[in-house]
């Protein structure tokens, strides 16, 4: 049965963060990332695919389909249906919808563990890479201020590479939420201490700023201490996500 006008109409619409929030839903598309969220179980609501991607998810040992939810429907389309879909020049084989789930912030949650909070970042693919960040180090969950890159836009799914299924993310003001931590709030900015210098801290904020602005001043209030990784070169900056791995890893370092 063809797909209706309607169903291609709303699933493009997916696409605007103002028709994901209406719908509650969001939409991912090619055959990697798809792969990604059904192996981290992630719970998947529909999946649109050719009959060659169908076929293909049939074949493999484990029932890699049947991992995101039980209630998952999987519908068969052609790809010339799969081209009126996609959001690529070149169509992939398989585009998914999910469900916008949005974890609050539990009260003194920050006190414990190492925490990321990014601060109005807005490049989606900073936003994703700092996810596949903080999965890398373990990091117990990243916050993201509301001026933040969507964590649900195609953009940032595919560039945190399967890690927006396995990172604890919150969205929150920042400054709200820093009021009244315990714990360390460690802002990146190049008027800061050596990163190199940090002491041994198992419990932590680390606030990474935008790359146009820095911290904003609101959360600049919050931070109990400004750390900046030594310039020995002329670039004027580090892009957000580097500079994010450098930090996280000396801190690592020294808490073992």
């Amino acid at each position: 049965m063809p797909l209706p006008k309607a169903e291609i109409t709303r699933l493009r619409a997916l696409r605007e963060k103002k028709h994901r929030e209406a719908a509650g839903l969001f939409v991912i598309e090619g055959e990697k990332v798809v792969g990604e969220l059904l192996a981290a179980t992630f719970p998947l609501f529909e999946i649109y695919a050719t009959e060659a991607w169908v076929e293909l998810e049939r074949g493999r040992p484990r029932p890699r389909s049947a991992a995101g939810s039980p209630h998952l429907q999987i519908h068969t389309i052609t790809p010339d249906e799969m081209a009126r879909l996609s959001h690529y020049p070149t169509p992939s084989s398989v585009l998914a919808v999910g469900k916008i789930v949005r974890t609050p912030l539990a009260a003194g949650a920050l006190d414990h563990g190492l925490t990321l909070a990014l601060d109005g970042i807005q490049d989606p693919g900073n936003v994703g890479t700092l996810l596949r960040l903080a999965d890398w180090f373990a990091l117990d969950r990243v916050l993201l201020s509301p001026d933040c890159a969507d964590l649900f836009s195609q953009k940032v799914i595919n560039a945190s590479m399967g890690s927006f299924a396995r990172v604890t993310v919150h969205t929150a003001p920042l400054a709200e939420a820093l009021a009244g931590v315990r714990v360390p709030v460690l802002g990146c900015d190049l008027q800061g201490d050596n990163v190199h210098a940090l002491k041994h801290c198992r419990d932590a904020v680390i606030v990474i700023g935008s790359e146009g602005r820095g911290l904003s001043p609101a959360v600049q209030a919050c931070v109990t201490q400004r750390v900046t990784i030594p310039r020995l070169g002329g670039a004027e900056s580090l892009n957000a996500a580097i500079a994010a791995a450098i930090v996280i890893d000396n801190l690592k370092r020294v808490t073992g």
